[in-house]
């Protein structure tokens, strides 16, 4: 695909949104888990680039009023007011206090439960050896606030404690987001994904090339990937082997299994142990969000 300057990026991008569906989805697909006590939809809210978004932590004055910005699956922004004297949200944190599992994590942690975070009933199984934690990132490569967060995210990994066990999981709402997953699955099966990854988040919100084909054409949307990784040094016979390959598929089952098995409304979105869900707009900013995985990983491999 031709690549193309910032303003026609700007269009392409947000045509990309509207093909695709954005980074939130209201309505999930029935069934996976329940929460014990939810302010926000699961992984619902965004934070902006270097912005904290949504509710602040539960010491925050009753008069202070914030909101959060919604990114709708027609690609519109929407504003829901949070603010202490919102009804709704009076009602949730009435719920929220007559829950007996609402707490804080332990004193004096700054984190509670049904504010920052959210409890999954019943907790679902990992995948991880046992003494390690599972942290899972749900995310879409075309996604401006996964883009934005993922420079800390890449900076966490670097110094995570060793028993956390951290898998990045592309969403599957729709073919045009399948799409984007079977690129990376295929160039993880390559052995190339750990050195692309960040450039994939620059080709299409610096570059302005969506790498699918944004009419939905899937034949096209493979010929535009193949001609991304070659020119980054995969060869094209591998590519085209791996592409629908038995590995890639798997891996999309799988992806697809979690999503649904969590009703992943929004991105990005942490699930951390199989217990505990968070994003953005509950830790109360991007720098809050890494933290909070961190605490609550580490809470988990101290039980």
């Amino acid at each position: 695909m031709r690549r193309v300057g910032p303003p026609a990026a700007a269009a392409v991008l947000a045509g990309l949104l509207l093909a695709l569906a954005a980074c939130g989805r209201h309505s999930p697909a029935d069934g996976g888990v329940s929460t014990a006590s939810n302010p926000t939809a699961t992984g619902g809210a965004h934070g902006t680039a270097g912005k904290p978004a949504g509710q602040k932590p539960a010491a925050a004055p009753a008069a202070e009023t914030s909101t959060i910005t919604r990114i709708n699956e027609d690609g519109s922004e929407s504003v829901e007011d949070t603010s202490a004297d919102s009804g709704t949200h009076n009602a949730l944190l009435a719920a929220v206090a007559s829950t007996a599992n609402a707490a804080t994590l332990s004193a004096p942690s700054p984190w509670q439960e049904g504010v920052n975070y959210t409890r999954l009933v019943p907790a679902q199984p990992t995948a991880v050896a046992a003494g390690q934690v599972e942290v899972l990132e749900f995310f879409w490569y075309a996604c401006p606030h996964c883009y934005a967060l993922d420079p800390l995210v890449e900076n966490w990994k670097k110094t995570k404690p060793p028993y956390i066990t951290f898998t990045r999981v592309p969403v599957m709402w729709s073919e045009g987001h399948r799409q984007l997953a079977r690129f990376s699955y295929t160039l993880d099966a390559l052995g190339k994904l750990g050195d692309l990854h960040s450039t994939i988040f620059k080709e299409i919100h610096v570059g302005g090339n969506p790498l699918v084909d944004v009419g939905g054409d899937e034949a096209r949307s493979e010929q535009i990937e193949e001609a991304f990784a070659v020119k980054h040094g995969v060869a094209a016979d591998a590519f085209r082997t791996n592409y629908k390959s038995f590995s890639v598929e798997s891996a999309l089952r799988r992806a697809d299994e979690l999503t649904q098995r969590y009703r992943v409304a929004g991105v990005p979105t942490f699930v951390i142990a199989g217990k505990y869900v968070a994003d953005v707009a509950t830790a109360g900013g991007e720098e809050r969000l890494i933290s909070l995985v961190s605490d609550l990983a580490a809470l988990e491999h101290k039980r």
